[in-house]
């Protein structure tokens, strides 16, 4: 497999890790938007992430949420993810453009600006979980961090990179999300903060040839790590002229007949893998003729 997520645990049950490598999906969506670079690198890491955290989930059918939603040029950034870490996303505004920051880097924070994460949790429940926090910075990762410290309660690391080639195709991306259980003792948790603060960026690491498995094994190698699963990760739509149809149909017969009075094509858009999907008026009379 390209792209994938290991799955791992540490210092006997007292961590758990997830590593991953998304360069692929992640260069699928730029494709799929016509993304710029630094539009690319806030999409990427919110993919990155989401993939890892819909590895967390059970179910079949539990679907998760992340939505990035700032007052900067971005706009918002949406992600969604299954349990088979299938994931798909967009950004409001694609093609916005921006100088790099002061450290030369991409400016996610100032591209996203400030507003609020969402994170919502559609597990099968009457109502799906929902968590809000505000943006810390705007990166993504370290905003994440906050979230699972201040909704879930859980002490947690977060790297999310992505590294761009000259040509603005995806060189590199990947992450990893380490967490602390309740009962953790105090000489884990120091060892853990002492390894991660040693490593260098997740897309440095990743562009020196390091794998996932690597990855884990320089932060967590000397705490028992154990690898416990290795899964596929894709960019993946669900979208299909079916489902747009059964849209249409859902808007009402009054509205459908304004539009075939219209006489023209209508196109729909679908925003999470841009498709396009065409109904000319023929298309939207069978609909009429088939809605109840």
């Amino acid at each position: 497999m390209s792209d994938y997520i290991i799955r791992a645990t540490a210092a006997d049950g007292m961590i758990r890790a997830f590593a991953t490598t998304t360069c692929d999906l992640v260069e699928i969506a730029r494709q799929s938007h016509n993304t710029s670079p630094v539009a690319t690198a806030a999409l990427g890491r919110l993919l990155t992430a989401g993939a890892m955290m819909g590895a967390t989930m059970k179910g079949e059918k539990d679907l998760l949420t992340l939505i990035a939603k700032g007052d900067g040029p971005l706009g918002s950034i949406t992600v969604t993810a299954d349990s088979s870490s299938n994931v798909k996303g967009y950004v409001n505004n694609p093609s916005f453009v921006n100088p790099p920051n002061f450290f030369g880097k991409f400016d996610v924070g100032g591209a996203i600006g400030n507003g609020t994460l969402t994170v919502i949790k559609d597990i099968g429940l009457k109502e799906p979980y929902s968590g809000q926090v505000g943006l810390i910075t705007g990166e993504i990762a370290e905003d994440l961090t906050y979230y699972f410290a201040t909704s879930e309660q859980i002490p947690t690391s977060v790297a999310l990179g992505v590294l761009m080639n000259k040509d603005n195709t995806v060189r590199q991306a990947g992450g990893f999300i380490i967490q602390l259980m309740p009962f953790a003792e105090d000489d884990v948790i120091d060892k853990l903060e002492e390894n991660i603060k040693n490593i260098s960026s997740i897309t440095s690491l990743l562009d020196e040839g390091l794998t996932p498995e690597d990855i884990l094994e320089k932060v967590l190698g000397d705490m028992n790590l154990k690898i416990n699963e290795k899964l596929p990760t894709t960019f993946k739509c669900d979208c299909s002229k079916e489902r747009v149809t059964k849209a249409i149909t859902s808007i009402g017969k009054k509205d459908i007949t304004e539009i075939i009075d219209d006489g023209k094509d209508i196109e729909v858009n679908c925003h999470f893998c841009n498709t396009n999907y065409v109904f000319s008026v023929d298309d939207l009379k069978d609909i009429l003729n088939h809605s109840k």
